[in-house]
């Protein structure tokens, strides 16, 4: 069997067909195109794309920000984003078995299945991109706790008196280091994390101050999800990981200043094997488990 993930993001859908075994056998990436809902059509445009190219029967897994509900058949609850997805139905939009899963949750599932997590017993996976999600494994099983909220960790807040993010937080990791907010936190100088880090490599001084900001309030909160949790692994996921070693050279140098090394153990800090492929690959995991 195959399966269609899809990865429904702020900035950019994107869609794996996979087989059984996770291998990649066909993407589309496009633009998530808010006006007038049209990201709705064009979900269902890629996944009969996708599907004219699948050799037999296929099932669609979708990875959205926000909480999906009990039956993972919609979203149900995200504020303030993606205008339209709450209790929206995939299932009758694309007329075939489609599952529904948080985001996060769904790079996690990849990692845990196919990638970096698949020799964890305990892991956290971070999401940054348009905005900043999480995922927990403990035991080798997701956790996702109460009404499935856990694991929110761009929710963290890194500066008590900052602004309120979504969901009321001051000065949450989000709103330190998530796409969506560049604009606000350079005084409108750069409209996206990428030409933001496009400035940094001409050696652009505000460039290198608002970034180093941004990956210190991600240090720190990685240090703080190790004293709590006490993972093996942290994998960072989504759009902004692909700046490498711009993102992990001055991450490693907050995280020597700031992790508890308790007994000189050092936490693993790694990019996920799927980059920001993770969430699509995830998704289509996640329909494929269920299907079976």
């Amino acid at each position: 069997m195959q399966a269609i993930g899809i990865d429904l993001g702020g900035t950019r859908i994107k869609a794996v067909l996979i087989n059984d075994q996770g291998e990649i056998q066909d993407e589309i990436i496009t633009e998530t195109k808010e006006e007038n809902q049209q990201w709705k059509e064009d979900v269902k445009y890629t996944v009969e794309q996708l599907s004219s190219k699948s050799t037999n029967s296929v099932v669609i897994g979708l990875s959205a920000p926000g909480i999906p509900n009990n039956e993972n058949k919609a979203i149900e609850f995200l504020p303030d984003r993606l205008q339209g997805i709450e209790g929206f139905v995939w299932q009758t939009h694309l007329s075939r078995p489609t599952f529904v899963i948080n985001d996060a949750i769904a790079a996690l599932s990849a990692e845990a299945s196919f990638g970096s997590a698949r020799d964890c017993e305990h892991a956290v996976l971070i999401t940054i991109g348009t905005g900043v999600g999480g995922a927990i494994m403990i035991n080798k099983k997701i956790y996702q706790g109460a009404y499935q909220k856990a694991g929110h960790i761009g929710h963290m807040s890194v500066n008590m008196d900052g602004d309120p993010d979504i969901c009321g937080m001051p000065g949450s990791l989000e709103e330190a280091i998530g796409n969506y907010s560049i604009s606000k936190r350079s005084n409108g100088k750069f409209h996206d994390t990428l030409e933001l880090l496009e400035s940094l490599k001409n050696n652009n001084s505000e460039a290198k101050e608002i970034w180093e900001k941004s990956v210190k309030s991600l240090a720190v909160s990685i240090a703080s999800i190790s004293n709590i949790l006490s993972p093996e692994k942290v994998i960072l996921a989504g759009g902004i990981t692909k700046a490498g070693d711009v993102l992990m050279h001055p991450l490693r140098t907050f995280m020597d200043q700031y992790e508890w090394r308790a007994g000189g153990k050092q936490l693993n800090i790694e990019i996920a094997t799927f980059s920001d492929k993770a969430g699509a690959i995830g998704a289509a995991a996640f329909a494929l488990s269920n299907i079976k």
